[in-house]
C-alpha cells in the first residue's frame, strides 16, 4: 500500500522500507489558521527536502486539501497515526488505514496500562517508568547518581554577562529548496503572523543528526546549570534547538537520549545537565505525547477558573514594541523573530501572564500552536491547558504555575533595565507581574485557600494593607 506522510513525519523511521510514498500541500491547511511565517517554511522546506533527498519513492502532491488529495490519488493509502484528533477523523472517514505511530519512545498501549485508573498523572511517575523501561541513566535497579532528579542543581540565575559565552549551536544554511518555498509562501499571500526567516532550525534528516550532535558535544556540557535563566541578548544560551526536528519527525527520542547518556557515560557531560535534558525528551515530551490521546479531544477546552478574556491585538498579532515590561516584551519578541523562546519564556513570562490575566485558555492553546515553529495539535494541551494554565483543576500539575516580579528579578536580566519595578505592587511602577499577582490570588482566594502548597500564599493576602488599591488598580491595568 502507498504509504502517507504528514509534514511532521519525515524521518527514517517513518519511511525506510515503503517503495510509494506520499505528502500532501495542502492550501487549505496552510490557510487555515494565522500561523507564524516562520513555521509555515519549515513544513514546506521540510516536505520538499524529503521528495528531493528520494526522487524514486516519494511523490509531492500540491492540493486544495488533503481530502482532495486522497480522494484524487484513488488507491490504497496507509499512514501513520497523526498528531491531532482531527487528523485521525479524517483518514478513517477517507478510509486511510492508520497504524500506531513509531514516532515516541513508548506505545499507546503500554502508556494505557501506565495510567491504569489514575485521576492524576504526575510526570515525575511516568519519569520513573520512563527511565526504567528503556534502561537510561540506570544502575541496575537504581537511578544513576542515587538519585531521579538533579533540578536543585540545575537552578541557577543568569550569570552577570550579557551572553552565557558557550559554543554557537549548529546553524543550518538556506539552499535552493528555502528560496523556492520563500518566494511560493510570498504568492500565496497567506495570512501569518511573525518575521520571515532566515531559518533557524534542522528540517533534513542530516542537518538534524549535526545539529544533535553539536548539541550534545558542544553544548550539553553547559545545559544544566541555566536552564532555567533566560538572558535578554542570547535567546538560545545553551538549549538543544532540537524540538523542531524531533516534533517533525526527524530524530527518534531514543537516539536523542542514547546519545546524551553516552556523553555522560563518557566523561563528556556532567550528570546534572545530562538528567536535565533526558527528562525534557524521554519524561515530559513523552508524557504530553501519550496525555494528549488519553485524556481525550475535549481536554482542550478544560477552562476551570472561567478565563475568557480575548488576547490583545498586541499579543495575537506579535506587536510588543509598546510593552514596557522587559521580560514580556523581550519573550514577545523572541516569538516574532524566531517562533520559539525556552521553557521558561513560555511558562514563566507567557503562560504566567496570561494566567493573572485571565486569557481564554482556549485560545491561548491556539496563538502556542499557530505562533510557534515547535507547536502541533498534540504539543500545547497539557502544556498550556494543563501546566501552564491549571485550567484542568490539576490534573497535570498541583498548583498554577503563578509568580511574581521577585522570581523573574532572581531568574531573568530583565528587571534592572525595566521601566518596572519588581518590588513595587502599587503606583505608576507597579510591576504588572507582582501586583498581578496579588490580584489573582485575591480573585480565586477560595478556591486556592484549599490547595496546599498555594494555602500559605493565600494567607499573606491578609498581610497587604494595600490590597485594595492593587486590586482596582489591576482592575484596570491599560500598561504592560
Amino acid at each position: 500500500m502507498t504509504l502517507l506522510l504528514f509534514g511532521d513525519q519525515l524521518g527514517p523511521h517513518f519511511h525506510t522500507g515503503h517503495d510509494e510514498i506520499v505528502l500532501i500541500e495542502s492550501a487549505a491547511a496552510l490557510r487555515r489558521k494565522r500561523y507564524h511565517r516562520q513555521k509555515l517554511h519549515l513544513v514546506l522546506s521540510g516536505m520538499r527536502h524529503l521528495a528531493a533527498e528520494f526522487p524514486d519513492r516519494v511523490t509531492l502532491v500540491r492540493a486544495s486539501s488533503y481530502r482532495e488529495a486522497i480522494r484524487d490519488l484513488n488507491r490504497p493509502l496507509t499512514a501513520y497515526q497523526p498528531g491531532s484528533f482531527a487528523a485521525q477523523r479524517m483518514l478513517c472517514e477517507l478510509g486511510v488505514q492508520v497504524r500506531p505511530t513509531n514516532a515516541f519512545a513508548l506505545s499507546r498501549q503500554e502508556f494505557t496500562a501506565w495510567a491504569g485508573g489514575r485521576e492524576r498523572f504526575l510526570m515525575e511517575d511516568f519519569y520513573h517508568y520512563q527511565r526504567i523501561r528503556f534502561d537510561v541513566l540506570m544502575d541496575g535497579a537504581d537511578p544513576v547518581g542515587g538519585r531521579w532528579n538533579f533540578d536543585a542543581e540545575n537552578r541557577e540565575p543568569p550569570p552577570k554577562r550579557a551572553k552565557l559565552g558557550v559554543p554557537a549551536p549548529w546553524w543550518p544554511e538556506e539552499d535552493a529548496i528555502d528560496a523556492q518555498v520563500r518566494k511560493d509562501l510570498d504568492a500565496m499571500n497567506l495570512p501569518t503572523v511573525g518575521k520571515d526567516g532566515p531559518r533557524r532550525f534542522a528540517i533534513t534528516r542530516a542537518e538534524a543528526l549535526s545539529a544533535l550532535e553539536t548539541f550534545v558535544l558542544d553544548r550539553l556540557p553547559h545545559f544544566g546549570p541555566h536552564e532555567d535563566a533566560v538572558l535578554t541578548k542570547d535567546w538560545t544560551m545553551a538549549h538543544s534547538l532540537l524540538s523542531v526536528p524531533l516534533n517533525h519527525g526527524l530524530l527518534h527520542p531514543l537516539e536523542v537520549v542514547y546519545a546524551a547518556e553516552d556523553a555522560y557515560r563518557s566523561g563528556d557531560a556532567p550528570l546534572a545537565s545530562v538528567e536535565g535534558f533526558i527528562r525534557q525528551v524521554l519524561g515530559w515530551r513523552e508524557y504530553v505525547w501519550h496525555l494528549y490521546w488519553h485524556l481525550g479531544a475535549e481536554y482542550r477546552h478544560c477552562n476551570d477558573f472561567d478565563a475568557k478574556n480575548p488576547l490583545p491585538q498586541w499579543w495575537a498579532e506579535l506587536r510588543p514594541g509598546a510593552i514596557r515590561a522587559a521580560c514580556l516584551r523581550t519573550a514577545l519578541e523572541g516569538v516574532r523573530d524566531h517562533g520559539w523562546v525556552h521553557h521558561i519564556q513560555r511558562l514563566m513570562v507567557l503562560g504566567n501572564h496570561a494566567l493573572q490575566r485571565g486569557y481564554d485558555p482556549a485560545a491561548l492553546n491556539d496563538w502556542f500552536i499557530t505562533s510557534f515553529v515547535d507547536g502541533f495539535p498534540w504539543v500545547m494541551p497539557v502544556n498550556v491547558i494543563g501546566m501552564s494554565q491549571h485550567a484542568d483543576g490539576g490534573v497535570i500539575a498541583t498548583k498554577p504555575y503563578l509568580s511574581g516580579g521577585a522570581y523573574l528579578n532572581r531568574m531573568t536580566d530583565h528587571c534592572g533595565t525595566c521601566w518596572f519595578d519588581p518590588k513595587r505592587r502599587t503606583g505608576e511602577r507597579a510591576c504588572p507581574f507582582t501586583a498581578g499577582y496579588w490580584a489573582w490570588l485575591d480573585r480565586n482566594r477560595e478556591r486556592m485557600r484549599g490547595n496546599h502548597r498555594m494555602a500559605r500564599a493565600v494567607q499573606g493576602l491578609h498581610r497587604l494593607a494595600d490590597l485594595d488599591e492593587v486590586r482596582e488598580a489591576e482592575r484596570h491595568r491599560e500598561i504592560f
